[in-house]
């Protein structure tokens, strides 16, 4: 165990040099220092582009891998992630629709509307499925809806001019260019209400995973339970689609991460390890989708998706061939 956490320490110190040195111009780490406290170009590169998108590439990590966790441990299955369940979607519809509609909206009002629309998604998803009677019903349920919200943002698509339409395809494959401080403090309210309802969740998550008739003679509720947890998800995604966009695959990708390097753990010891893969899969995503094509920028959501997919899959047939 020691030597796992001495590894992702180190991969993430990796990660945070290369992110604040790596690029036009490029910063030294033993320079690093200086210029973050530096009046010259390289100060103000690092301190107001590189280190905000870097902390907002982390925090959305760990929300999206916290909330990929949460989910499969309240469904009882590793295929369930927020863009299964109607949840990103949803949050993605909020935010696009008033931008094709060519609605004026301050830039404080889109966390609501993104969590308005992942709210939408995820009740339609419980709704159609029966307020989560069967775990595989509400899988099912939810690819189903966000298939048809997926829809609905195509359609709305159709009105859009020409460069809203450049804006919307880089917004939807999950983006971390030109963000600042301002969208990072945004966030912070979210994570503040999250946080603690995400400590307390664990353990109920951990006897969920009996199945529900060991969890109702322990005393588990477990449709509320299974409402809360997705209620939590909510919170931890929305506001990160409504900043980054639905950048793909981090809730799939970090929590079989956890349970790879913690098999025997539960809820309890794997939501940590989940939030941290998850903020180091982004972390890492978002250099190449930064300097890949420099100067031009890819969106992060297409490398973790790109990466995230066969990693998950090689994890789940490892995971099988164990089982």
């Amino acid at each position: 165990m020691k030597r796992r956490i001495a590894a992702a320490g180190g991969l993430l110190t990796a990660a945070v040099l290369c992110a604040l040195s790596l690029g036009t111009p490029y910063v030294p780490p033993l320079e690093l220092p200086a210029a973050l406290g530096g009046d010259g170009l390289a100060g103000l590169v690092v301190t107001e582009l590189r280190v905000p998108r870097l902390v907002l590439a982390l925090v959305a990590g760990a929300c999206l891998g916290a909330a990929g966790l949460v989910l499969q441990e309240a469904l009882r299955n590793p295929l369930a992630v927020p863009e299964m369940l109607g949840v990103s979607s949803g949050a993605a519809l909020g935010v696009a629709a008033p931008l094709v509609l060519a609605l004026s909206v301050p830039l404080a009002v889109q966390p609501l509307l993104a969590v308005g629309g992942a709210a939408v998604g995820g009740v339609l998803t419980l709704l159609a499925a029966g307020f989560g009677r069967s775990p595989s019903a509400v899988l099912l349920t939810g690819a189903a809806v966000a298939a048809a919200l997926q829809a609905a943002l195509l359609v709305l698509m159709v009105l859009a001019d020409q460069l809203d339409l450049q804006l919307i395809y880089r917004y939807l494959l999950g983006s971390l260019s030109a963000r600042t401080w301002q969208d990072v403090t945004g966030l912070w309210p979210w994570l503040a209400a999250a946080v603690p309802a995400l400590v307390l969740c664990a353990p109920v998550l951990s006897v969920l995973r009996l199945g529900d008739d060991d969890a109702l003679a322990l005393g588990v509720r477990v449709r509320r339970a299974r409402f809360a947890a997705l209620a939590i998800a909510v919170v931890l995604i929305a506001p990160v689609v409504a900043v980054c966009g639905p950048v793909a695959w981090v809730g799939f990708l970090a929590p079989h991460l956890a349970r790879r390097l913690d098999p025997r753990g539960d809820a309890v010891r794997w939501l940590p390890w989940s939030v941290v893969c998850g903020a180091l899969v982004v972390a890492c995503a978002d250099l190449p989708a930064r300097l890949a094509l420099a100067p031009v920028e890819t969106p992060v959501g297409a490398w973790t998706a790109l990466l995230g997919v066969p990693a998950g899959v090689a994890l789940m047939r490892r995971r099988a061939a164990v089982a």
